[in-house]
């Protein structure tokens, strides 16, 4: 493996995902004139997505250095280079904070809303105030970046001398990064998702949001890999059926995981129905919005798990990425779902109202704006480094792997 170049390709797609990322940002930035709070809802939606995919790399990296996991070494690069945009989602995050008050009601709510939810909303400013939610975000970017950036750092260096040391360092940071990650992204699911909606709760709403972006992950770096593993020089070609079939695995498990954590949060609500949780549901189970609620049921759900329950399915990474392509499209829609009946409320709290399905252009041009951005930043991180961690001691483990 010593013999292998460090990366050079993707010049072509660098500079063709920065300029459609340039051109979709400056789209979008062109809906705030027409319509403000609908464009920043379309944004938060993008934000969010491709947020998801690099933190869902980072806890997959995380994870099998804290299980000691030796499978997953060959592609191991390209998770790194997947959570390494990581620091450019900081300076993505500064038109959310521009524009909050266009997001979050909480931040100037009218005196329209009533007695009863201004009161809701007072009792809980301890938490919901904007000079707080500014120093939280600070706190889940900081410890999102230091793991990310040491974990990619210390992989970096291991290709240079091989030494032990710096698996050694992985394996601590991937442990106790874990749980800080873990908690950080469910409160930032909490401050830019659940507040949307200030007076609606719920304890589960963190780990819906991180299931859902951890199977997307899975889902997108399984079709990097089959795109790159016919390319001797690029992050894919050294897999195997066996490394393939592992990620079938996980994606059948991850899509088990999300169904569970969306039926529980939807049966404890029902069981419970209380006013200030209901409003929440109905809005997104009654008249126009309902049939994405069954879309996603089935299409997020039913279909993916049966399909993966077959073994050839994931041994064919044809296939399979087709699939991976279906879920990566499922789980945009799902953030759609969460996001965007906002736009529609009249009220919040008790009050609700059935809210039409409006799809704003800029869904279309945020996506395109982030996602070009964090793809260029992503290949212009993965330039001059090895597509594989030629230093690791276990990467001989990871070619010779075989199902147990």
């Amino acid at each position: 493996m010593k013999e292998l170049d460090r990366y050079s390709g993707g010049r072509v797609a660098l500079v063709w995902s920065a300029g459609v990322g340039a051109v979709g940002l400056v789209l979008t930035a062109v809906g705030l004139a027409f319509d403000a709070k609908r464009t920043m809802l379309s944004y938060l939606v993008a934000f969010l997505y491709f947020l998801g995919l690099a933190l869902g790399m980072l806890g997959l990296n995380m994870a099998n250095h804290a299980a000691r996991a030796r499978w997953h070494v060959v592609i191991r690069r390209i998770i790194e280079v997947m959570h390494s945009p990581l620091p450019v989602f900081v300076l993505l995050f500064i038109p959310i904070l521009i524009f909050a008050k266009h997001l979050f009601v909480w931040i100037d709510p009218p005196a329209s809303l009533g007695k009863e939810i201004l009161e809701n909303l007072h009792h809980k400013s301890g938490w919901l105030n904007f000079p707080f939610f500014i120093i939280r975000a600070v706190v889940y970017f900081a410890v999102w970046l230091l793991v990310s950036e040491l974990l990619f750092r210390y992989s970096v260096a291991q290709d240079i001398d091989g030494a032990s040391r710096w698996t050694r360092l992985q394996r601590r940071w991937g442990s106790a990064g874990l749980p800080l990650v873990g908690f950080t992204v469910t409160f930032a699911a909490f401050d830019w998702i659940m507040s949307l909606n200030p007076t609606w709760y719920s304890t589960l709403f963190g780990v819906y949001y991180i299931s859902g972006f951890f199977l997307a992950s899975l889902a997108i770096l399984t079709i990097v890999v089959t795109i790159t593993r016919d390319d001797p020089g690029s992050f894919g070609a050294h897999t195997t059926p066996a490394h393939f079939h592992n990620l079938g695995k996980l994606l059948l498990a991850f899509t088990a995981f999300w169904g569970y954590i969306a039926f529980s949060q939807y049966m404890l609500m029902w069981h419970a129905n209380l006013p200030l949780e209901v409003p929440w549901v109905l809005v997104r189970t009654r008249g126009a919005w309902r049939p994405v609620g069954v879309l996603l049921a089935v299409g997020h759900f039913i279909v993916p798990f049966f399909l993966l329950l077959s073994r050839d399915l994931k041994l064919r990474p044809g296939l399979l990425s087709v699939l991976c392509g279906w879920l990566l499209f499922i789980h945009w829609v799902d953030l759609i779902w969460l996001v965007m009946p906002t736009a529609e409320l009249a009220a919040l709290g008790t009050k609700w109202q059935l809210v039409p399905l409006t799809i704003h252009w800029t869904l279309v041009t945020s996506f395109a704006g982030i996602g070009g951005v964090t793809v260029a930043f992503a290949l212009w991180r993965a330039r001059g480094h090895y597509p594989v961690p030629i230093g690791d001691p276990f990467l001989e483990d990871s070619l010779q792997y075989v199902q147990p």
